[in-house]
């Protein structure tokens, strides 16, 4: 009798060891995590630009397995250089055996059962029996729980008129708020979303909703998602290709950068397409919003720009870490590319020009088109060609003055009173520029004359409603000056514009 109360004290001290999945992990203290629930191992290849493999293994959690009935971050098996590619499984240790790339298979891992700390053979035998049960049991319940779950889901679809499961799922960086994104990002450590190969045949287009320097948007629908396709033709391969490599940076997701989810090519028989997809936002470019929306009070000006800014702040910003991020200067910062979700905020896209800086070496990876941003967005540096390229800073100081331009033209549509007019919508310069100026037309505004937007009438504060747009001229002023280095940096606009949005407990 002794021996089965001794047993049954054993087995609940060990149980959660016994029914837990076990993982290899190359980041974890002791070589080893648990993902949370019915979550799954996974490992994670990536050859580097100098045909060098990075791999990881560690775990995912059951909440970030989306859509559970086919996870998308277990289907990576398109592997091409520059990119990441995963795979999953439910055993105990099993992630080492996918060999996405050859690569050497991490050394043994102390495994010792709990058995070996029982001595006493009867006492042994009922650890064994009792641990038999309960494996029984728990598998049972983690078969059948789930499929009631899956089972209920889907007759409450059905009730419903197929309406949309899982808007509890978030992302795991930045967060979601007002259901307008799609909640799907890496691991638990943050790793990014990988490109797809069948990700084109499971997506219907139906309109298309703007047109780039690149190729055509498109709005789509992927297993009742909608989603946005931007296209490339295939003599834009070295841009769709750059643009993929920059979204799959770990750690980059951001609640105000635009959310990726794949890239794939397509053949349409006569041509090759290669698609970008990402999220979709139904307000469109910050440049339709502000052509049809006039900003209504000092809560929208101030979510608007501080989303924005702190957007800006995580892409310059640099993570430190085995799974850490690089900086990434934009270089074609205009309206645009600046997003408006449906929560009132912006998310930044268009990433196909961005530079990253490696600290370690001080390289700093620059893309090979000759392309250096939107004319009229400019910075004088760059404009007079005298941006030192060797120094990273320069790249995200030219950031910051294009970002000032595009607070200028929210703040042009700033009304706070409904009896008030409202200027028009225009671009940065529209009154010094045509509508199409050549670089030469842009640096004898920006350079020679040393012009810049009109904003003196927005200095003045008149009341608390107008502090906002005060403060706003302030920190576009500060973003304008003719020495890169004596800008504002990303971060401190971003501190500075949260502090306003803290004293009026904006969210």
């Amino acid at each position: 009798m002794s021996g089965l109360i001794v047993g049954l004290i054993v087995v609940s001290c060990w149980l959660p060891v016994c029914l837990s999945l076990s993982c290899h992990c190359n980041f974890c203290e002791g070589g080893v995590c648990t993902p949370e629930g019915n979550g799954r191992c996974f490992t994670r290849s990536r050859t580097d630009r100098n045909d060098q493999i990075n791999t990881n293994w560690g775990c995912i959690n059951e909440e970030n397995l989306m859509p559970p009935q086919r996870p998308f971050l277990c289907e990576g098996n398109y592997v091409k250089p520059h990119l990441n590619t995963v795979k999953c499984c439910k055993e105990d240790f099993c992630n080492p055996r996918h060999h996405l790339i050859h690569q050497p298979t991490p050394g043994p891992v102390n495994t010792t059962t709990p058995l070996a700390l029982i001595d006493n053979p009867d006492t042994r035998a009922v650890f064994i029996a009792a641990v038999a049960v309960i494996a029984v049991v728990g598998v049972l319940l983690a078969v059948g729980v789930p499929f009631f779950i899956i089972q209920r889901r889907r007759r409450k679809r059905r009730i419903m008129g197929g309406q949309r499961v899982g808007e509890s799922d978030k992302l795991i960086e930045g967060g979601s708020s007002g259901g307008d994104q799609l909640a799907f990002s890496g691991s638990g450590s943050g790793l990014p979303l990988l490109s797809q190969r069948t990700v084109a045949r499971q997506i219907t287009l139906s309109t298309a909703v703007g047109k780039g320097r690149f190729g055509e948007v498109w709005l789509g629908s992927w297993h009742g998602e909608r989603v946005a396709v931007k296209i490339f033709s295939s003599r834009d391969d070295k841009s769709w290709s750059r643009e993929t490599e920059i979204y799959n940076t770990t750690m980059l997701r951001h609640e105000n950068l635009l959310g990726f989810i794949a890239s794939d090519n397509k053949d349409t028989g006569m041509l090759t397409q290669l698609w970008l997809i990402t999220e979709y936002h139904e307000r469109g470019s910050l440049f339709d919003y502000l052509s049809e929306n006039r900003v209504a009070d000092a809560a929208a000006l101030l979510r608007l720009t501080y989303s924005l800014a702190n957007g800006l702040a995580h892409l310059h910003m640099e993570i430190v870490g085995t799974q850490g991020k690089p900086a990434i200067a934009h270089r074609d910062i205009k309206s645009k590319n600046v997003l408006v979700k449906r929560n009132g905020q912006c998310a930044l896209a268009d990433l196909g020009l961005a530079v990253r800086f490696d600290s370690l070496t001080g390289l700093i990876d620059i893309p090979t088109n000759d392309k250096v941003g939107t004319n009229r967005y400019l910075a004088p540096e760059v404009l007079s060609d005298a941006i030192n390229t060797k120094n990273f800073e320069a790249f995200k100081a030219a950031d910051l003055y294009a970002m000032g331009l595009v607070f200028w033209e929210i703040c042009r549509r700033y009304s706070p009173r409904e009896q008030d007019s409202v200027d028009d919508y225009q671009l940065p310069y529209f009154d010094m520029l045509p509508s199409e100026p050549s670089v030469e037309e842009v640096a004898a505004v920006v350079c020679e004359k040393r012009m810049r937007p009109g904003i003196e009438a927005w200095l003045n504060a008149e009341t608390a409603e107008d502090e906002a747009l005060s403060l706003l001229t302030r920190v576009m002023r500060e973003c304008w000056y003719e020495n890169p280095m004596a800008r504002l940096t990303a971060l401190r606009v971003k501190k500075t514009l949260g502090s306003m949005m803290e004293a009026r407990d904006i969210r």
